[in-house]
């Protein structure tokens, strides 16, 4: 069996519980030989990202407010001190937006909250990839990917705030992509379909999207975080050793449909 990740050192932020999306991208790269450190926001999920981590062999477990930089800091300070000042992957699955903002119209969302949305779901890519840098610039190199949706693209109803924030995001994937890659940093995209976790359930008629969805993709059928994690495993590897700036959509080719 192949190991794609072996030897390789990896960061993963945004994981909730094992339904997460980002705990399928970790399995992912664990299976496939890679060393993961992980990070938790606030004490109410600490316990859960921490028996995940602990399965995977994983040297580190630490809290990280993403839209503090001293925090970030400290967070990075850590995992360069365990994995020897280097870093081969980071997986960047972090968003958030206020729950009452996903209901009735965008144009009635508050100043606060929409910095809220764009600042943890978008700008904590941009300070987490600095954080990054010169841990996989000692490394030689290195790649990291984030999770995006077609809501940043299109309309979707009651995404509202949270599809202006990916629309900003995908725009940082390609800033950051010129800024990081000649020091041989790459950084992609995953769009993903509606797949079942439990952050999904704050998004208002998150069934009829799926439904919609299975309906009008060319292959009719249902994404799931396995799916999304063996792409984002491909952005990852070495196998996209020129590949940044791009987003690879995983949601059965809906993105192509007009209606």
């Amino acid at each position: 069996m192949s190991s794609p990740f072996a030897g390789k050192r990896g960061l993963v932020l945004g994981v909730a519980n094992k339904r997460s999306i980002a705990w399928a991208i970790a399995e992912e790269l664990a299976g496939g030989g890679a060393t993961l450190a992980f990070t938790y926001q606030g004490e109410r999920i600490e316990k859960a990202v921490r028996g995940l981590a602990e399965p995977v062999g994983s040297p580190l477990v630490t809290e990280c407010d993403v839209r503090s930089d001293e925090d970030i800091a400290r967070a990075f300070s850590e995992v360069g001190e365990v994995f020897d000042g280097q870093l081969d992957l980071l997986v960047h699955s972090v968003a958030f937006a206020a729950a009452e903002d996903l209901e009735g119209r965008f144009a009635d969302t508050p100043r606060d909250r929409f910095w809220l949305a764009l600042d943890v779901s978008a700008y904590s890519l941009v300070a987490c990839a600095r954080a990054a840098e010169p841990l996989m610039e000692a490394a030689g190199g290195g790649s990291i990917m984030t999770m995006t949706y077609l809501g940043g693209e299109r309309a979707v109803p009651h995404y509202n705030v949270m599809g202006v924030a990916k629309a900003a995001l995908d725009s940082c994937v390609q800033y950051l992509a010129w800024d990081l890659g000649r020091k041989e940093i790459r950084i992609n995209a995953v769009s993903a379909g509606p797949v079942r976790t439990l952050a999904a359930r704050s998004i208002p008629r998150f069934g009829t999207m799926e439904e919609i969805v299975n309906e009008r993709a060319p292959l009719h059928r249902p994404i799931a975080a396995a799916d999304v994690a063996q792409a984002a495993a491909y952005l990852l590897s070495d196998a996209s050793q020129n590949v940044t700036a791009t987003t690879l959509y995983v949601d059965a080719g809906y993105h192509a449909m007009g209606m």
